[in-house]
């Protein structure tokens, strides 16, 4: 008997046996091959599952096994290169197979539909359209230029019509005169042009020689360059190679308003088809460019976190930018970190991999230390300036407006006289962060999280920044009715305000996820920036990420003092990692750069080593420091948490699960908890967390198995989840 074995995407980290479809031949089953789709019955569902082999016997009597409804593909979709990346993500993160192997389809096909014919929609005139004279349609203007762009082309994308202007209402006219007629547009060529590259300095040339020398087979480099060291001009002369050997080229970048740009730079080089992958496209987007990476009609595939699972025909060179970037860690469902699914994925592929960053995780410098990655290191940049000067402001005693220094504000006003530009960072949405009544005391809160609402002014609302939880904002005190409410604490609509009016003759733009909601909005903005025009930019970390503002020259921290003191390990790193990236906004083409950070802790330490050392410096330090302690990177860290509408029932659950796994935990492992969460209330239910630290990573993978295996055993309440995250980034 034939038993096929599949993975489901639920909640179980087990495979399900099922029978073969009844009206399955005997060819097709021996034809069977893994990573196929199947429709199968699951419960009162229907699901698609993934093939992962065919048995001869089964756990599960065969009496009791139910048949799969039908096969949906003859030939998997995915290649076994990527099959084998699936099961070493659900091995590694301890998570079910089936949603791992989800995570590989566009909607479309995890919902069980056939896959769609390869090639852009198009359109194309008919026989009868072609004899038509060249001043038909006179009424129809629109109309008219359609023909004419399609006699001129002979076949156009639609989405090439609809950004001349022909819109899908033109379209279905000229179709119902039977002018035109759909087409699929083969995109199976792998025709491309490389336009001309920059030339290298000393530094950049040897490491991309270095590169080039490590040969097409497996390698790991960590470029480790200074803020405007042209990092981006060795991804692309990188590019270059893997494109005239004929393969593909994978890009990560941490945030989606990095796309346009990075998108812009790589079409100005290369005419070539590009696929973009991110959380911005709508289902049908996503699905083209997924099927134009997995064809191979795609030459380079550039992508935020989930593009790291993009099916590719011909892999060749992967490339992660801004490799420290904590966006690259999933924290929720299927807790990945993509910078090391693709650090696993080169391998498996046997191709070189570059992770690129100026302020590289500690994670990373060790693993270039032990001799994991072959490290390379740009100290200057590449224009002729250097390095901005950083100085710290003393805003001790000071009158502050909006949170701005009268020294900070001679310091912008000088810089746009100068006719230069001015980066303000806040890292701070919405007007302020609390709401409070100046008589009785009452501060908006959260009635779902244990949080304060966000003052959001421009929309004249209260926001919870943690679950998305949003109120009108309340123009009296719903305890004691006064009018008296303070927004206490400063955000950068506030900012934005005062900038407006105390630099009226100069445009002020501010970045954050509220004002940048509008597709094409960071685009529009980066292009408006890059004319050079004097202004003035504030906003939040989106500012911070690998945008180069060439005439920038100023660029001041509002409130350092946010990111010194932070109950999180990691907090003194990604202090050093986000001042580093916002300072090397600065000076970054002819201009020499300046940058202020306001603090009333001016003798910090952590500050100190910020103006006196480089990043390097300070990493260094810290991976000692980390050494001493047994932290990651020189530990590992297993994090167990639960959620639950019953606060004591899930710390209760943690903790039978600590008794039933102590005795049996390797040598040196040890189990901390289970505590409340930091913020232990949250969307409405209460988080408790079991921390474990391990030396090594075969200890905190012997010891995951072995709470996970306990976990499932337990029983659970209805309405408790429990999650095991690997690597944790966020131990609050």
């Amino acid at each position: 008997m034939s038993i096929l074995r599949l993975a489901i995407p639920s909640p179980l980290r087990r495979p399900f046996d099922y029978l073969p479809p009844e009206d399955m031949s005997e060819a097709q089953l021996e034809n069977l091959q893994p990573g196929v789709r199947f429709r199968v019955p699951f419960g009162k569902r229907e699901l698609t599952g993934y093939l992962l082999e065919v048995c001869t016997e089964s756990a599960v009597p065969g009496s009791t096994l139910k048949a799969a409804l039908a096969l949906l593909d003859e030939t998997p979709l995915v290649d076994p290169q990527l099959q084998q990346l699936c099961l070493w993500a659900s091995s590694y993160y301890h998570h079910p197979l089936g949603e791992v192997y989800s995570t590989l389809f566009p909607k479309r096909l995890r919902e069980g539909k056939p896959p769609l014919p390869a090639g852009t929609p198009g359109w194309q005139l008919t026989t009868r359209a072609k004899g038509l004279p060249e001043e038909a349609l006179p009424g129809s203007p629109r109309q008219a230029q359609a023909i004419s762009l399609l006699r001129q082309h002979e076949c156009m994308a639609s989405t090439e019509l609809k950004s001349s202007g022909i819109s899908a209402t033109v379209l279905r006219s000229l179709q119902d005169k039977r002018l035109i007629e759909p087409r699929l547009i083969s995109e199976h060529s792998h025709t491309f042009k490389i336009n001309d590259s920059l030339s290298l300095n000393a530094e950049q040339a040897t490491v991309l020689q270095s590169v080039l020398d490590a040969g097409h087979g497996f390698s790991c480099h960590l470029l480790e360059g200074v803020t405007g060291s042209g990092k981006t001009e060795i991804y692309l002369q990188l590019i270059a190679d893997c494109l005239q050997r004929e393969r593909q080229a994978l890009v990560l970048v941490p945030e989606i308003g990095l796309t346009p740009q990075t998108l812009a730079r790589f079409q100005q080089r290369f005419d070539a088809n590009i696929a973009v992958l991110h959380s911005g496209l709508t289902d049908a987007q996503r699905y083209l460019a997924w099927e134009a990476a997995r064809s191979g009609s795609a030459q380079i595939v550039i992508g935020t976190r989930s593009a790291v699972f993009t099916p590719l025909a011909k892999p060749g060179l992967l490339i992660v930018d801004e490799e420290h970037d904590s966006s690259y860690k999933q924290q929720d469902g299927f807790r990945y970190s993509a910078r090391d699914v693709a650090v696993k994925r080169a391998h498996i592929h046997g191709c070189p991999i570059l992770l690129g960053s100026a302020t590289p995780s500690l994670e990373s410098i060790q693993n270039a230390e032990v001799g994991r990655y072959q490290h390379q290191q740009i100290t200057q940049r590449a224009s002729s300036a250097g390095m901005p000067a950083i100085q710290a402001l003393d805003v001790r005693k000071q009158v502050l407006h909006a949170g701005l220094s009268d020294t900070l504000i001679t310091a912008v006003e000088q810089t746009l006289q100068q006719g230069q530009q001015v980066l303000l960072f806040l890292n701070r949405r919405g007007y302020a962060p609390t709401l409070q009544c100046h008589d009785c005391g009452w501060i908006a809160e959260c009635r779902a999280c244990d949080a304060r609402l966000t003052v959001h002014r421009r929309r004249r609302r209260l926001r919870c920044h943690h679950c998305g939880a949003s109120s009108v904002l309340h123009r009296q005190c719903p305890q004691c009715h006064s009018e008296r409410l303070l927004a206490a604490g400063l955000g950068t609509e506030q900012t934005e305000d005062f900038l407006h009016t105390r630099f009226t003759q100069w445009p002020v733009h501010r970045v954050d996820s509220d004002s940048m909601q509008t597709k094409g909005a960071m685009q529009a903005l980066a292009d408006e920036i890059n004319r050079g025009e004097p202004c003035i930019l504030l906003g939040t970390q989106m500012l911070t990420k690998g945008h180069h503002f060439p005439a920038v020259s100023l660029v001041a921290v509002i409130d350092v003092d946010a990111l010194l003191f932070s109950a999180d390990f990691r907090g003194e790193e990604r202090m050093a990692q986000l001042l580093t990236q916002v300072a090397g906004r600065a000076g970054r083409a002819e201009l020499m750069g300046k940058v202020l950070l306001q603090t009333h802790y001016p003798d910090h330490p952590a500050l100190l080593a910020m103006l006196s050392t480089t990043y390097g410096a300070q990493a260094r330090a810290m991976l000692a420091q980390r050494r001493e302690t047994g932290l990651p990177p020189a530990g590992q860290l297993v994090l167990m948490r639960t959620d639950c509408r019953d606060a004591e029932y899930g710390e209760q659950f943690l903790q039978t699960l600590r008794e039933h796994c102590t005795p049996h935990l390797p040598p040196d492992t040890r189990l901390i908890g289970p505590l409340p969460s930091p913020m232990q209330r949250r969307a409405g239910k209460y988080r408790c967390q079991l921390l474990l630290t391990a030396p090594d990573r075969s200890s905190a993978q012997a010891a995951a198995s072995l709470l996970v295996a306990n976990a499932e055993g337990l029983p659970a309440r209805q309405g408790l989840n429990w999650s095991i995250d690997i690597d944790p980034q966020d131990v609050f």
